[in-house]
């Protein structure tokens, strides 16, 4: 039972951190290898976990939200206006959260800028992150241990995986620096 415990702590805990943190999937598939944990286990501590961690990082970004300058808040407010029209984003966001390469903590941190609603994203998140780490942990099952430690290593070590961790850094200042009013359509 403690083992589970361990998982959960470590997973929600990554999924805390802004930026530069592993892979919640391969710790998930790191488990599956490491321990003879229930696979349905792995997968639904990940998925809360990870989801819980998330949903906190959004809420505590938000908090910066009201430090910046009114320019600013009001191009988030224009992003955030537009995103939020018609009534696909649910589905948009769960299809983002499946199929999107990007780290989901800064997607995390621009939500929580943008002040959106964080419970659909979280649950959208929740059902992506769910197919992806059932792809994974029942993927690890066929790796041997050497290869997956190596995998895990090289995702944080990474020189592509730390660009991409940049652009999306890079990608949350423009965010602020776009004057979304007058570049999204009406």
């Amino acid at each position: 039972m403690g083992q589970y415990f361990v998982l959960a702590g470590l997973v929600f805990g990554i999924n805390l951190l802004p930026a530069f943190a592993p892979p919640t999937w391969a710790i998930l598939a790191f488990y599956k290898i490491n321990s003879n944990l229930d696979t349905t286990a792995i997968i639904a501590i990940g998925v809360i976990a990870a989801s819980s961690g998330r949903y906190l990082l959004a809420r505590a970004t938000r908090l910066f939200r009201y430090k910046l300058k009114r320019e600013y808040v009001d191009n988030l407010e224009s992003v955030r206006n537009y995103l939020s029209r018609g009534g696909r984003s649910w589905f948009l966001y769960f299809l983002f959260f499946v199929l999107a390469p990007l780290p989901s903590a800064q997607v995390f941190e621009a939500v929580g800028l943008l002040d959106a609603r964080l419970l659909p994203i979280t649950v959208a998140f929740a059902f992506g992150r769910g197919i992806s780490y059932t792809i994974s942990v029942l993927g690890a099952s066929t790796l041997k241990e050497h290869a997956m430690s190596n995998l895990v290593l090289d995702t944080i070590k990474s020189p592509w995986g730390i660009a991409i961790q940049l652009l999306c850094i890079v990608g949350i200042y423009f965010l602020f620096k776009v004057d979304w009013s007058k570049r999204l359509p009406k």
